[in-house]
């Protein structure tokens, strides 16, 4: 998937997707629950770890939080 910028209920954002990871950068996001949704391709079955979610400030990165992390797994 191409980096690109995209608009799902009523949140805009750039989505930036790389190898080992998929960074959304925010100009402004109002005080609520978003839901972000993106696809992601499975190439082989086992059990995996999905890493952590971690969302900070540019501009004060003293202001950040962190998801736990969650083991995935893939049946054929």
């Amino acid at each position: 998937m191409l980096s690109q910028y995209k608009w799902q209920d009523g949140l805009g954002y750039y989505m930036s997707t790389k190898d080992a990871a998929t960074h959304f950068f925010f100009d402004n996001i109002s005080k609520g629950k978003y839901i972000l949704e993106y696809d992601v391709r499975v190439n082989n079955q086992g059990e995996f770890s999905n890493g952590i979610t971690t969302i900070q400030s540019m501009y004060a990165p003293e202001f950040s939080s962190h998801s736990k992390g969650i083991r995935v797994k893939v049946k054929e």
